[in-house]
């Protein structure tokens, strides 16, 4: 089993209440890594991030 654990995360935007679900992976700081830059309202900063372990 790989040590390396993938999360399913869900980003959500409370400007616009767009909803994104993505894969990826946790850093060493605790962050996410998916790739996900900005929401198509152009929101970068405030956004709800959801993680749970991919089964």
């Amino acid at each position: 089993m790989p040590t390396d654990t993938r999360y399913r995360i869900v980003i959500r935007c409370p400007n616009c209440g767009e909803k994104y679900i993505l894969r990826g992976r946790q850093k060493g700081n605790g962050e996410y890594e998916t790739g996900f830059k900005q929401c198509v309202c152009g929101n970068e900063d405030q956004l709800v991030v959801e993680a749970s372990p991919e089964t």
